[in-house]
């Protein structure tokens, strides 16, 4: 019960209304797409190399006409499923000099994160799109627009999706004239996303499934 009611406090709030087929809805109406972006190491590209990402660069915010906002989200790396893994090759391992020198790897990458911090750091450009919406007046007019509304929510939705699409789309193509890829993040990706920037010390094995409990509440 204290799950729910905190969970109901959250969402009260949260500017996100709901998360529905790959697009995040907002309270305000507001759509907004999520790519997951690639890195580029700039320090080791060449002068002439740097220079042509920073021109191209220029050309992609000067060909938008619309807001794109950057985000990177770091987290502590989890190494308990590698080092999981490890140790269940070294269960299976017959050599017994293999056997030894996993185990003194496996003791090795546990002292190295005890030491430090290691972060992991992804790469998000969050795209909207924000419809325009024209307030009906008069009782007949009221009523005729909530019925246009039940029976066309769908397809509005969908002729919306479409119009975010295609700066998703334009974006891509952006970003890949500086060699960096990116692809839209799905339903589930974007639960998981939102579940973890809210949730930043939950295990990542539970994370996915918690976030649809939460979002089923």
């Amino acid at each position: 019960m204290t799950q729910k009611l905190n969970a109901a406090s959250i969402q009260k709030h949260l500017e996100i209304k709901e998360i529905k087929d790959d697009v995040v809805i907002l309270k305000n109406k507001g759509l907004r797409a999520i790519l997951m972006a690639t890195s580029l190491n700039f320090a080791l590209k060449s002068g002439e190399e740097q220079n042509a990402i920073i021109y191209r660069y220029q050309e992609f915010l000067n060909s938008l006409d619309f807001p794109t906002q950057i985000m990177i989200a770091s987290r502590k790396f989890e190494i308990t499923p590698y080092i999981q893994a490890l140790e269940q090759k070294q269960a299976q391992q017959e050599n017994e000099l293999l056997k030894i020198q996993t185990s003194e790897y496996i003791d090795f990458v546990k002292g190295l994160t005890e030491m430090a911090n290691i972060m992991t750091e992804s790469f998000y450009i969050v795209i909207p799109y924000n419809p325009f919406t024209i307030k009906k007046t008069g009782l007949f007019d009221k009523l005729l627009g909530k019925k246009d509304e039940a029976e066309t929510k769908e397809q509005a939705f969908q002729e919306l999706k479409n119009n975010l699409w295609q700066r998703v789309e334009f974006v891509v193509v952006g970003l890949q004239s500086m060699g960096i890829k990116s692809i839209p993040l799905k339903t589930e990706e974007l639960v998981e996303l939102f579940y973890k920037l809210y949730n930043p010390s939950a295990k990542e094995d539970s994370e996915l499934q918690k976030a649809k409990e939460m979002r089923n509440q």
